[in-house]
């Protein structure tokens, strides 16, 4: 596939991943060969992000060209175009509101849409450095963002908690290491969310207020090294994934941070991993240079390449 460090997102039996090559492909993850199912090619630049909406029948996307665009993935065509005057980073759907999604992008900027009137109906205002992530705690009252605010010089902004309703900042002081986090990912049911840290480590905190960080616990063992390595909860919140700076994948107890197993996916960084939304034993991965695997456990406990 022609595209660098790819994005995400796994329903069913279906992939679909978001590539520099500006398209969004849809993969079937049962069937050999890397078979391609769909290819939309809607935007006019690199995809940056690519999440499915909650029933499965569109994906949304966004990207170089200053767009979020949903597509109705069984017709093939482009529902509903979203512009933007900044690249848009990255998408999230509300999950408690389908119709809403948030999008983060370069100049700073956070905007709540709702997809039924194709307008804005919230804006997020601080002077925020670009977007790297953004998510919705479980009850979709909270928001946590990631920007990057390496040149300023600073911590402070790099993580922050908002309240969606009120459009208000709850912290904005959450993490004081001199790193940026490319990705945030919130526990599926304990008060708790994990940021990965270009410091090489995936810090843990607090989903309620004051919003701490865990100092005597983290994720440590797997290389991030500049790169926008993501990470992820299974669904029963048990243990978390990470990709790797060395190419592998990275398994840990969510509860004791204790590494699991490492399994070596690919000679190029890995940037993605995402958990099977059905079986626990089977994870989605890819690489930075564009290679896409989905590999499982075998019957002797073993992780397999599928795909």
């Amino acid at each position: 596939m022609p595209c660098s460090g790819p994005r995400l997102v796994f329903p069913a039996h279906l992939l679909a991943s978001a590539g520099m090559d500006h398209t969004v492909s849809i993969w079937n993850a049962w069937s050999g060969g890397q078979k391609r199912a769909r290819a939309f090619d809607y935007h006019h630049a690199a995809v940056k992000d690519v999440k499915w909406s909650q029933l499965g029948l569109s994906v949304l996307s966004c990207g170089y060209d200053c767009a979020s665009r949903l597509v109705d993935v069984e017709k093939g065509i482009e529902t509903q175009v979203f512009k933007e005057d900044q690249i848009v980073e990255v998408v999230r759907f509300s999950p408690n509101n389908y119709s809403l999604f948030i999008s983060g992008g370069s100049k700073g900027h956070l905007k709540l849409w709702d997809i039924r009137t194709g307008t804005v109906v919230h804006e997020y205002v601080r002077s925020l450095g670009p977007i790297l992530d953004v998510e919705f705690t479980v009850d979709g009252k909270h928001l946590m963002t990631s920007s990057d605010v390496s040149k300023s010089n600073i911590s402070e902004n790099s993580i922050i908690v908002w309240d969606v309703s009120r459009q208000v900042p709850l912290s904005n002081q959450v993490y004081a290491e001199a790193y940026i986090c490319p990705c945030i990912r919130c526990h599926p049911f304990d008060p708790y969310f994990i940021a990965q840290s270009h410091g090489n480590y995936i810090a843990l905190f607090s989903s309620r207020p004051p919003f701490k960080l865990d100092k005597y616990k983290r994720y440590e063992g797997h290389g991030v090294c500049g790169f926008p390595i993501k990470c992820n909860f299974s669904l029963d919140g048990n243990v978390v994934a990470s990709g790797s700076s060395d190419g592998c994948i990275y398994f840990y107890n969510s509860k004791t941070s204790k590494l699991l197993s490492k399994v070596k996916a690919y000679e190029q960084p890995c940037i993605d991993v995402v958990f099977h939304p059905d079986l626990p034993n089977v994870v989605a991965s890819c690489s930075w240079k564009g290679e896409i695997s989905v590999i499982h456990k075998d019957s002797n406990n073993d992780w397999k390449v599928a795909l």
